[in-house]
Formats: structure tokens, sequence, C-alpha cells
């Protein structure tokens, strides 16, 4: 196929052979024609997934593969393109699509650029901004004790504020206090499952996937009423493992455990930036408010209706990110170890990623019409009932890979869309696609957002992170037995 054979040429050549191989791309209409047929838009800007072939999720795994491979085959060309090989992939998409079907892809692009898209990076750039400008100082020392601490306040910190926020706020203080260790890797790790993920599973604040099931009628606390045993094994379980696992590690590191505070600073543990929690909390009334106040105002905006709630949310946090910004002193921002980077390429590959992945997400909503309808009949019993724990599953995996927002829906529709049904006679039903969404997003590193930015700040730190593949293992060989265990206990 013409764009693998491209994606072998960006991962093996120089940068100038790399963007002299873009022309191949043209050539995928031509293929496509022959694979796939004519395709029409359905209702609510979607593609009609039931005609789409599998050709298309492509460009997708294209990125995907990207992701994963070119940081190891050629990681002076990714560092330096990696925003260039996303928008590839993204026309790799676009352009062949428009060729076939004309008009079509329009609408459904420009719900995917204003509704998920840039609320997404408005919201990760707020959150980024504004945790960036607060300051943890004080002697913290990476011992056993005090790791555990920290992993513990960002799991509970990260319903309240958010993934990204915790993650954000409570990231720099944990490398500053292991950035002595000679072993420190796995202190990033555990971070990325239980405050970038899993700690955000108990509220509509933590996760995307749990505020859109509140924006489509789940109340507010139900979550936190359904999913806390489901919550605090996991958690228990991972913050057990990690003390093990922590300690033993500390036990041969001699020269560490010799030192007070190998980055030391001067006084008790304290905060600075104290204005910047103010208007934390103001991001998280703002995104609240926003799900419960339905004025049933609109804007069409390229025949996508922006509606007033969501309008003002994204104005009123990018006002609070600008007050972040005017208010924090830049030498407070130093000494955090602040930089534009990690969210500069979050919002670069994830724009790749939302754009490739509109045919997956519609073929998956096409349900057993769709390409992929063998993966969808395995959620359902041969009478009709829901098999939850083929939901956990489903939603988990596709969330590892996919933006599990979305994927969220697909299985929130397939479990009939109910919110009133799915809280009361489907609960555990709701409770699977629920957790398999959040827990799962830390199985790899784009499984959610603020694992990449955790990722980048950690390695700007100086921090050797695993590998895309590097960092599955350790998902494979922790998270995959937990949650199967997890399976027989909640979901068998």
């Amino acid at each position: 196929m013409v764009i693998l054979l491209t994606s072998f040429r960006v991962s093996c050549f120089t940068t100038r052979r790399w963007f002299a191989s873009l022309p191949h791309l043209f050539l995928l209409p031509a293929f496509l024609t022959v694979a796939t047929p004519a395709l029409a838009s359905t209702g609510e800007h979607a593609l009609d997934g039931a005609a789409l072939g599998a050709i298309w999720a492509v460009p997708f795994v294209g990125m995907l593969l990207s992701i994963a491979l070119l940081p190891l085959l050629a990681p002076h060309l990714w560092h330096h393109h990696f925003g260039k090989i996303a928008a590839a992939w993204a026309l790799a998409f676009v352009l062949p699509f428009t060729f076939l079907n004309g008009g079509v892809i329009v609408e459904p692009l420009a719900e995917t650029v204003l509704l998920d898209y840039l609320p997404f990076v408005i919201l990760l750039g707020t959150l980024f901004i504004i945790a960036g400008g607060i300051l943890v100082t004080g002697n913290l020392h990476g011992s056993p004790k005090t790791n555990l601490t920290l992993l513990a306040i960002g799991t509970l910190l990260a319903s309240v504020i958010g993934t990204t926020g915790a993650s954000m706020v409570m990231i720099r203080p944990l490398i500053r206090a292991n950035d002595g260790r000679r072993h420190n890797v796995h202190v990033i790790v555990f971070f990325i499952f239980l405050v970038s993920n899993i700690g955000g599973s108990l509220t509509p604040l933590g996760d995307p996937p749990l505020f859109l099931g509140y924006l489509r009628g789940v109340s507010f606390f139900w979550t936190m009423a359904h999913m806390l045993k489901e919550t605090g094994f996991a958690a228990i379980v991972l913050l057990a493992l990690f003390w093990l696992i922590d300690r033993r590690l500390y036990r041969n590191d001699a020269d560490f455990r010799g030192k007070y505070d190998p980055t030391p600073d001067t006084g008790r543990v304290g905060v600075e930036g104290k204005r910047n929690i103010a208007l934390l909390m103001l991001v998280v009334a703002t995104v609240l408010l926003s799900g419960s106040w339905k004025p049933g105002i609109g804007f069409p905006l390229l025949g996508v209706e922006v509606e007033l709630q969501n309008l003002c949310r994204d104005l009123i946090l990018i006002a609070a990110a600008l007050a972040s910004l005017s208010l924090t002193q830049r030498s407070l921002r130093a000494r955090n170890g602040f930089e534009w980077g990690p969210i500069l390429e979050v919002a670069k590959l994830f724009a790749g990623i939302f754009v490739t992945i509109i045919p997956v997400l519609a073929m998956l909503r096409a349900a057993h019409e769709g390409a992929f309808a063998p993966l969808v009949g395995l959620v359902t019993a041969a009478d009709g009932t829901p098999v939850n724990a083929m939901y956990f599953w489903a939603s988990g995996l596709l969330s590892s890979f996919l933006d599990n927002a979305p994927t969220y829906l697909v299985f929130f529709n397939l479990a009939g869309g109910d919110p009133a049904h799915l809280m009361t006679e489907m609960s555990t039903t709701l409770v699977a696609i629920s957790a398999g969404a959040v827990f799962m997003g830390a199985n790899s590193y784009i499984g959610n957002a603020p694992n990449f930015m955790v990722k980048s700040i950690a390695e700007g730190s100086g921090i050797r992170m695993p590998s895309f593949f590097g960092y599955m293992a350790w998902s494979c060989g922790i998270l995959v037995p937990l949650f199967l265990i997890m399976t027989w206990l909640f979901f068998g």
C-alpha cells in the first residue's frame, strides 16, 4: 500500500527525502476508488460509517505507528518535524476523501475542530498554564514515604481539578524530589497510571469521558457512588505495588539516601503562586456550569451549531489563562521549570489524531453495520443482554489508543443511550464503560492527553522515559493483570 511505503520512507530517510515522498500520498485516491464505495453524510454531521471501508483507518494507524516508531527509528526527524508528520497523516485522510466525495467531509471536520479539538486544547492549555504558575517549594526528598504521599494526593486531586490539572500541579515537585535518584522512571510511570488516569474516575470533572456522560444526563454524584469501589481497589493495589518497588529501589541507592534534598530549597514545604489556585477553581466552576446551564442558544458556524454555554466556557478559560500569565511572575515559572514544549507537542499530535480518528469513530458508531461489527458484537450476548466484561475491555482497549471521550460515547450509545436506564437497571454496564474508558487510558502514552504531557515534562527534566512500546511493557505487566482481576471481581 502506497501510504505504508510512505511511512517506511519517513522512518528511514532524511528530512529532505521525506518531504519528497509526500506526493505519493496523493496516489491514494486511485487505490481507494477501488477499495471503497461512495460515501454519504448522515445526521448530526457524522459520516456514514456503514459505507466506509476499513482502509480509511490507515491514516489513523499510520499516525499511531509514527508516534510509536519514529522516536526510535528516526529520533532527529521526529523531534524536529513531528508536527509536519501529524499534518501529513491528517492530509492523507482529508485530501483523498475530499477527492472522492466532494464537500461531505467539511461538516464532520468542522464539528471535530469546533466542538472537540478546540475545547480540548483550550481546556488543556488553560490547566497547563495555570498549574505551571503553582510552585510547591521546600525540602522534598524522594523517599518511598514522600513519593507515596505525593502520588496519593495527586490521585485524590485528579477527581477535583481533573487529571490534567492534577498532573500539571503535582508532576514538577515529584520530579524535583527524585531528580537525584538513579532509578526514578518507575515514579513517573506510576504517576501516569494513578494521577493522569485512574484518579480522575470519581467525578465528571475528573476525565473527559465522564464529563460527556454528565452532559448526556448522568448525575454528577452517580459516578462517585457507583465507581468508588472499583477506583479504590485499583488505586490501593497500585499504591501498594509502588511502595514495594520504590522501597526496594530506594534501598539500593545509597548515594541518594544520604542526601536530605538533592535540589534544596529554603524554608519549609509551601506553595507559591496562590492566585493560580483561585484561577484553577474558576476553571472547575466554569466547566461544571457549562454542563448544567442550557440556555438553548446557538450560533451556526460552517454548518455546526456552537452553543452559547460552550462558547462562554471557552472564552472564560482563555481569559483565565491570560490572567495567570499576567499575574504570575516569570521568575516563579522559571523556577517551576515551565516551558511551552509539552503543550505544543500535545496540540500538534492530537490535531492529527482528532482528524484521522473521524472515520474510525464513524465506523464504530455504525455498530453492526460498520467495518468493526465483529468487535461491536462482542459486547452483546445472544439473548440481547449486555456482556459487562466485554464492555469494560472493548471500551478500555479502544480508549488506550483512540480518544477516550468519543469512545465512551460510542459504547454509551450501544448500551441504549438512555441515562435513566443506564444509571439504574444497567448500572453495572455503565460502570464497565466508564471504568474502561478512564482506567485504560493509562495503557499507552496516547490513551489520555496528560500522559504525553507528563512524559514530555519528565524528559525535559532529564528523565529517560520509556519508548512508546517500553511504556506499554510497563502497562501490560502491571495494569493488564490488575484489570483482569477487576473483571473477575466486578464485571464477571
